[in-house]
């Protein structure tokens, strides 16, 4: 069977393609490095793991290519075919919470054109501490507060993930509460305050707690905030008067309106709470139309 020059022309040409595609996919390969890694740092040799000629880098102009962002934050010695960080990465800046973090990038080489493709996982350090979105945590509870009464807290951030996110909590020891750690709908931890010894505010008007978050990394970092408590009056106290019994000598012909004798009550509760009022009560009629 005989060719012709278009049909060899043709083959030719696929054997010329097939063997290009061979050479732009052949030896990806993937590197592991920690965040925060200092500028001018080794990350692997590219001569060496794609069994390149050293020799040849700068005159095959070879350069490394990354798609949508500005900043490289890696690149190639071509002297030595190092893989270099260029920019220190920080990973929460670079990725946020997301659990899995690279970089993806493009080892061109021309003469004859070849293409490697090269990603870089950026593995999370324990650089952050946990923070409260405030420095203190104002709480107002009624002294009435029934035992078991629980009070949500403010939930602190880590913007480190996994073991180095925050793992446990802890709170000094007190008269009044005790702190009962919930798993939140996205995995996230937070305190809730239970009260465990009902509240009187005649005997402590407010209560000042510290609590502290701690992560799982090491060493651990942790984080902590003042929880204060101010003690709302409850009308819990009844008056009570300086003497049990008042006994008075009245002579039979003292005029209207001479003072008999003064009484005095007082409420241990504040406010209209503690406000005392007098009146007579189970006094016989003839006795009301004498005093008042």
């Amino acid at each position: 069977m005989g060719y012709t020059g278009s049909s060899v022309f043709t083959s030719l040409f696929r054997l010329a393609f097939c063997h290009c595609l061979m050479r732009i996919s052949n030896g990806d390969l993937s590197y592991s490095i920690s965040e925060e890694m200092k500028r001018g740092s080794v990350i692997g040799n590219l001569v060496k793991d794609l069994g390149l000629d050293a020799k040849r880098l700068s005159g095959r102009k070879a350069r490394l290519d990354m798609d949508g962002s500005r900043q490289r934050y890696c690149d190639i010695n071509v002297n030595t075919g190092d893989l270099i960080v260029s920019e220190t990465i920080d990973r929460e800046e670079l990725c946020g919470p997301k659990v899995s973090c690279s970089l993806k990038y493009e080892l061109v080489l021309e003469k004859p054109l070849e293409l490697h493709r090269i990603t870089v996982q950026i593995q999370d350090i324990n650089d952050n501490s946990p923070r409260f979105p405030n420095a203190r945590i104002d709480l107002e509870i009624q002294e009435s507060a029934y035992k078991g009464a629980r009070y949500p807290l403010d939930e602190p951030h880590d913007s480190d993930i996994g073991l180095n996110g925050i793992q446990s909590y802890s709170m000094e020891r007190n008269a009044y509460f005790i702190l009962d750690v919930q798993t939140s709908s996205d995995g996230g931890k937070y305190g809730e305050l239970v009260l465990e010894k009902e509240l009187d505010r005649e005997q402590q008007q407010e209560v000042t707690l510290l609590l502290t978050a701690v992560d799982g990394g090491s060493p651990q970092r942790s984080g902590t905030v003042v929880i204060h408590v101010n003690v709302l009056d409850a009308n819990d106290n009844k008056p009570v008067f300086s003497q049990t019994v008042y006994k008075v000598r009245l002579p039979e012909n003292s005029p209207t309106g001479t003072v008999v004798v003064a009484v005095s009550a007082s409420d241990e509760d504040e406010g209209a709470n503690g406000e005392v009022s007098y009146e007579f009560n189970r006094i016989s009629d003839k006795a009301a139309k004498l005093f008042s």
